[in-house]
Parts: structure tokens; C-alpha cells; sequence
């Protein structure tokens, strides 16, 4: 017959914050080692890939951390992936030369 495990923590229901993982002890007895929740890595705000270079934490251990292995030396780092930064600086240069040739085209007409 196996060995009864008795839970340590307060709460008996199989939630996700209540995760167990029956272990056995150097003794043999099996005890209960209660899991923390996997964290998830940080998403680019544009495309949803994980960013490079940030840590995947749970949100608490982020303020335990310092800044520099928060965020990544660029423009939009720990926000946005190098790809879309690209595009963005891509971007506003083409929106602000369309508005350059435009009004070149209207000084023209005159």
C-alpha cells in the first residue's frame, strides 16, 4: 500500500497557486514540496515575441533585480524587440520624407 502524504500548507484545493510534487526525503518518507508558479518572459508590446535579454521572472523578483538586467541598451529596451525598433525608426523616417516631397511638390505648383 503506499505511503499517505500529509499537505503542509493551509489550503487543501488543487489550484494553481497550490501546486505539489511528491518528493521522497534521504529517510524514505514522501513528503509534499509545494511548487511556485512558472514565470513567463516578457512580451514585445508590438509583435508578442519574448524579448531577448530580459529574464523571465515572476513580477515580484523584477523589483529584487537590478535595472541594467531589466532592460537592454537601446531605444524602447525592455519594451520593444530590436525588430520593431527598426521598423519604427524606419517608419517615422519615411512618414517625415513623404512630408518633405510633399511639400516640395507643392512649392512646385505655385
Amino acid at each position: 500500500m503506499a505511503q499517505r502524504v500529509t499537505i503542509r500548507k493551509r489550503t487543501p484545493y488543487n489550484t494553481t497557486s497550490n501546486k505539489r510534487r511528491v518528493v521522497k526525503t534521504p529517510g524514505g518518507k514522501l513528503v509534499y514540496h509545494h511548487l511556485k508558479k512558472l514565470a513567463t518572459a516578457p512580451k514585445c508590446g508590438d509583435c508578442g515575441i519574448a524579448l531577448p535579454g530580459v529574464p523571465a521572472l515572476r513580477p515580484r523578483q523584477y523589483a529584487t533585480i537590478s535595472k541594467t538586467k531589466k532592460t537592454v541598451r537601446r531605444a524602447y529596451g525592455g519594451s520593444r524587440c530590436g525588430d520593431c525598433v527598426k521598423q519604427r525608426i524606419l517608419r517615422a523616417f519615411l512618414v517625415e520624407e513623404a512630408k518633405i516631397v510633399k511639400k516640395v511638390i507643392k512649392s512646385q505648383q505655385k
